[in-house]
C-alpha cells in the first residue's frame, strides 16, 4: 500500500498542497502513543468502536512491524501512554471523550506508585508489544491524561535525547496521534506520521481517521504507510 492510495491524499496533492517529505537521520525518532489494550485488545472498551478502522489499517501489525524495524536500525522509541488515577475520578469537569474514558474506566490505574491489577488490565500495554517494550532503544515517558504531551516529559525526553525529527503511530489517529503532532510542530521539531500504524473510531457518517488524516496532510512534512517507511529506513542506510 502507497500512502498515494489514500483519497485525502490524493486530494490534497491534485489540490497543489506541497507534501515537503521526511528524511530519516540519527536525529529522528518514533514517538508512539496509546499502544494500549483499552484501544487495541477485543476486550478493550474502546474496542468497539476503532475495531473497525484497526482492522482496515492493519494497525496491529503494522505497530509490530514499527516496533521490529525501529529494534533492527537502531531508532529509539518514545512511548506516551495514557493513565487515569484514582484522583482524576474527582475533576468536575470535561469533554465528551474524557466523560467517556472516565464512565468506561479506560486507562484506570490504582495509583501512581501501585501496579496492583496492572498487568492484563486495560491500561497495560497490547501482549503483542511487550517483547519489544524492554529494548535498549525504548524511552517511556510520563502519561498524558488528555490528548497532547503538553504536561509530560516527553518533549523533555526528545531534547535530552537530541532528537530534532519525530515519526508518529499509534492511537488514536484523530486524538493523541494528531495533538501530540500538533504540539512537537509547535515546538519546533520536524514531524510525520505513519498512518497506517495509527486507527480510531469508525462509526455510521463519523470515520475520524479520514479527518484526521486530512488534517495530518496539511501539517506533516510527510505522511508514510509502514511500507514507505521501511523504504526510507533503508534508504537511510
Amino acid at each position: 500500500m502507497k500512502s498515494s492510495d489514500w483519497k485525502v491524499i490524493k486530494a490534497a496533492k491534485e489540490a497543489g498542497i506541497p507534501d515537503p517529505g521526511f528524511t530519516i537521520d540519527k536525529k529522528t525518532a518514533i514517538v508512539i502513543t496509546d499502544p494500549q489494550n483499552d484501544f487495541l485488545r477485543d476486550d478493550g472498551v474502546a474496542w468497539p468502536i476503532v475495531k473497525e478502522s484497526v482492522k482496515e489499517n492493519k494497525t496491529i501489525e503494522n505497530l509490530i512491524s514499527v516496533f521490529s524495524l525501529a529494534r533492527e536500525y537502531g531508532m529509539k522509541i518514545f512511548i506516551s501512554p495514557h493513565y487515569f488515577f484514582p484522583e482524576d475520578e474527582k475533576w468536575e469537569f470535561g469533554g465528551a471523550l474524557e466523560k467517556f474514558m472516565h464512565s468506561k474506566g479506560m486507562y484506570k490505574r490504582k495509583g501512581r506508585l501501585d501496579m496492583e491489577g496492572f498487568e492484563g488490565s486495560g491500561a497495560d500495554f497490547l501482549e503483542d508489544f511487550k517483547q519489544y517494550l524492554k529494548g535498549e532503544n525504548i524511552i517511556l515517558c510520563n502519561p498524558h491524561k488528555l490528548y497532547s504531551p503538553k504536561n509530560t516529559d516527553l518533549s523533555l525526553q526528545l531534547r535530552k535525547n537530541k532528537i530534532e525529527k519525530v515519526i508518529m503511530a499509534g492511537m488514536s489517529t484523530n486524538l493523541c496521534v494528531e495533538s501530540h503532532t500538533r504540539n512537537l510542530l509547535e515546538e519546533g521539531f520536524e514531524v510525520a506520521v505513519i498512518a497506517d500504524a495509527t486507527g480510531s473510531a469508525k462509526l455510521p457518517g463519523l470515520d475520524t481517521f479520514q479527518g484526521a488524516l486530512m488534517n495530518l496532510r496539511m501539517i506533516c512534512s510527510h505522511v508514510f504507510t509502514t511500507e514507505e517507511f521501511e523504504e526510507e529506513l533503508k534508504n537511510a542506510e
